[in-house]
């Protein structure tokens, strides 16, 4: 048996804890972790470690189909014992809650181990761990409905039988290396989560920005603040310089642009308080992007398909990789009813001359009480019964109806001023969200464009459609106008279907890497970041 002394000795040596962080090199822990009792898998370990396992089913029948072999507990375990306890030591690098694993108490058990039978019960306890953390870092340790209805993702989880069935046949470290997203935005996360958190523990990127409207040729104290918080930022090189001159003001243009802003070199109040930002708010809007990127990981994007980030405002055509084409968007307004949606589809045609077929909740919320006062209003908008046949409005008492019983529905024809625009991209799905057209373009010059009933308005929309119809035709721009010209509602299919991505991301890095940031405009990020503060995860404080 391990003395009882050599167990404190290599906890000091690990600098074991409880807050289940692990201090590497983790040689002194592997030289012991093999209980010194018999090897062979007797009939005491195998019937213990079967009840031990018997709630869980995967674990059971792995086992059981394994003739008992041990993948963490036997003396030809240590590498796989190895590779789990470095991934733990790495698990809050990943943002996951380091503590929900107990790495350390589970070490000090392979110290203290006196029997099979225990033996047994950490060789299960262990086998959960692994799974738990497998899971958590390749798909997310949260569940996004859960959080918010509306992100209604359907998260790719690996089945637990064939991830240990993989994970036996695998070299453990490489096994370990392949869990987390392979996406390079990744990467570029768990860097910034890095210098994040050596700025927070370096005290933080100085005082504040005071509020007040700052302008070129300004000068003083709210001046010197702003160049001192830009020179923290990375955006300006350090200098003693106490006016607000075009090098300051370009250094924040470029701030601007990188955090969603109108880029006119002006601090206003939406820049202050953008530039205020603190770097543990920034962490978490990180620490939620690693997590969101995970509920996508094993997702297939598809190597052309339609990313549309909504507190970005954009949606944007990826062809292997890389942005070919961009367009400003208008998004659903932030309201419980009206926000836009999180989900993954497939386009598959575009109406080109659309029929606005009025949604019902729109109809009986915001068109009924209109023509309760007034039989007349909204008079560019039809209404029929459910036979199709188009009602006679002075026929009919509108206040004798409810929301519940209203028996029509609305609808508006093909036309310039078409609530729809001249065209609608379709990805048929149960929340009736699509791209299209929309006579209101001066939404697009707003900074916060969440104006909608939830669909994803385009500021380029022809354009759009030249880009998809380009490869099924020589002519797409032709074609396209050809169908509009006829000022008659068309459905062009697309040969290739193309996925379309509706995301939410606050952190996202730009093609070089560096991050940018934007409005948590729906408050999802927020609530997300506190589901994971629930669950264990914690932000850094600074150091002493």
């Amino acid at each position: 048996m391990i003395p009882a002394g050599a167990i404190s000795h290599v906890c000091r040596r690990l600098s074991c804890g409880a807050s289940g962080v692990l201090a590497l090199p983790l040689a002194a822990f592997l030289s012991l972790t093999a209980p010194s009792v018999a090897h062979a898998q007797t009939a005491t370990f195998q019937a213990v470690l079967s009840e031990a396992a018997a709630e869980d089913a995967a674990i059971a029948g792995f086992y059981r189909d394994h003739a008992y072999l041990t993948l963490w507990t036997g003396p030809s375990d240590a590498q796989r014992r190895e590779a789990l306890f470095r991934a733990l030591a790495e698990a809050a690098n990943h943002g996951l809650p380091a503590g929900k694993y107990d790495a350390n108490a589970l070490m000090q058990r392979f110290f203290a181990v006196q029997s099979e039978a225990q033996r047994a019960r950490l060789e299960v306890d262990v086998t959960r761990t692994f799974l738990a953390y497998a899971r958590d870092v390749q798909s997310g340790f949260l569940t996004p409905a859960a959080i918010d209805p509306t992100i209604v993702r359907e998260v790719p989880r690996k089945d637990a039988r064939a991830q240990l069935d993989g994970f036996a046949a695998a070299d453990p470290v490489a096994f370990f290396a392949a869990l987390p997203p392979a996406a390079p935005e990744y990467s570029a996360l768990q860097k910034a989560r890095l210098d994040l958190v050596a700025a927070i523990n370096a005290g933080g990127w100085g005082p504040k920005v005071p509020a007040g409207k700052l302008t070129p040729g300004d000068e003083g104290a709210g001046v010197i603040a702003l160049r001192d918080r830009l020179i923290a930022l990375g955006y300006l090189a350090p200098n003693s310089n106490a006016t607000f001159d075009g090098e300051l003001s370009r250094a924040l243009q470029r701030f601007q642009i990188d955090n969603g802003l109108t880029p006119d070199g002006v601090a206003g109040d939406g820049t202050i308080a953008e530039i205020n930002r603190t770097p543990e708010e920034r962490l978490e809007s990180v620490l939620v992007a690693m997590e969101r990127l995970r509920w996508m990981n094993g997702l297939p994007l598809g190597s052309r398909h339609i990313w549309v980030n909504l507190p970005d405002f954009t949606a944007k055509v990826v062809d292997e990789g890389r942005v070919t084409f961009e367009t400003v968007t208008v998004v659903g307004q932030n309201r419980k009813d009206t926000r836009s949606p999180e989900f993954s589809d497939q386009m598959e045609f575009m109406v080109i001359n659309p029929t606005w077929n009025v949604p019902r909740s729109i109809t009986v919320k915001e068109y009924l009480p209109m023509l309760q006062k007034n039989p007349n209003a909204a008079g560019h908008l039809k209404i029929v019964d459910r036979s199709g046949r188009q009602v006679d409005r002075a026929a009919v008492d509108f206040t004798q109806f409810t929301e519940r019983n209203f028996p029509f529905s609305m609808s508006q024809a093909p036309s310039d001023g078409n609530a729809l625009g001249l065209v609608k991209f379709m990805f048929p799905n149960q929340w009736n969200i699509y791209l299209h057209d929309t006579p209101q373009k001066p939404l697009f010059q707003k900074e916060v464009r969440a104006f909608s009933h939830g669909c994803i308005r385009l500021g380029r929309p022809f354009d759009l459609a030249y880009v998809l119809l380009a490869r099924q035709t020589d002519d797409p721009k032709g074609l396209f106008h050809s169908h509009l010209n006829t000022r008659k509602e068309t459905v062009v299919t697309l040969d290739q279907p193309v996925p379309v991505h509706l995301v939410y991301y606050t952190a996202w890095p730009n093609a070089e890497g560096h991050i940018e940031y934007r409005r948590d405009v729906y408050g999802r990020d927020g609530a997300i970041f506190e589901a994971m503060r629930a669950a264990g995860v914690a932000l850094p404080t600074v150091q002493g």
